[in-house]
């Protein structure tokens, strides 16, 4: 089979620097069936971010002394993922500023763990019906193949070893072209179409081009050669299996 897909259960981030809520929620999380990841304080949330794929974000703006609002602004700014604030405050005046600030969502101390579970699920099913065709690539989470994933949301390449492979748009789009499409040869009209190459670009050697560099970055951090198998006169092709993470 060329590809599999895995549905993956929800994952969830609780960053909060009281322990005993921290393990009250991830656990009545777990019970129903959620994946869950803590942090004490933000000092390791814009790493794991950038090396896992959340669905929803738990935060506590208070993270021990820390200033929460550039946290809050910065994975705003970089990470299309859904934020719920949970604080001891309950002032309108503070609700309105987190909110303005990027939050979908807020909760007073002492947090019901239903009733988090029930906001969680009712974000989720809001941003998944607000998706727009062109968006249509958000349902799928990330892809893995020859040890790569690449993380569809964060528009992330993360090579066998951990490390982050910048693409260019074009190159993210020709690569999810070939991920959606495993061990099948797709022509450059199609490569073409399917990448996005606008305006000037849009010629077939384009494609060749590009094409060529994306075979550089995945070879340079792989043990694998000829990821990308040219078929002349026809096209190309991945010539690896693909697991699609939903």
């Amino acid at each position: 089979m060329p590809s599999t897909t895995v549905t993956l259960p929800v994952h969830a981030l609780i960053v909060d620097g009281d322990s005993g809520v921290r393990a009250s929620l991830a656990s009545y999380l777990a019970e129903n069936e959620l994946r869950v990841s803590t942090l004490p304080d933000g000092r390791g949330l814009d790493d794991a971010l950038r090396r896992e794929i959340f669905d929803i974000l738990i935060l506590n703006p208070k993270l021990g002394g820390e200033d929460a609002m550039p946290v809050l602004r910065q994975v705003r700014d970089e990470y299309n993922i859904p934020i719920i604030l949970i604080t001891g405050r309950d002032e309108e005046a503070d609700r309105v500023m987190w909110l303005e600030l990027g939050a979908d969502d807020y909760l007073s101390k002492p947090v019901s763990p239903r009733e988090l579970l029930a906001r969680i699920r009712a974000l989720l099913r809001r941003a998944r019906s607000n998706q727009t065709v062109a968006q249509g690539l958000a349902r799928v989470r990330a892809y893995r193949f020859a040890g790569f994933e690449l993380n569809v949301w964060l528009h992330r390449l993360v090579t066998p070893d951990g490390k982050v492979i910048a693409l260019t748009n074009a190159e993210f789009h020709l690569l999810a072209a070939f991920l959606a499409a495993p061990q099948r040869v797709l022509s450059r009209e199609q490569l073409l179409d399917l990448s996005r190459v606008h305006s000037a670009e849009v010629y077939d050697r384009a494609i060749d081009v590009q094409v060529g560099r994306l075979r550089r970055k995945l070879e340079a951090n792989s043990i694998h050669d000829g990821l990308i198998h040219t078929d002349r006169g026809a096209g190309y092709s991945l010539n690896v299996a693909v697991d699609i993470i939903q």
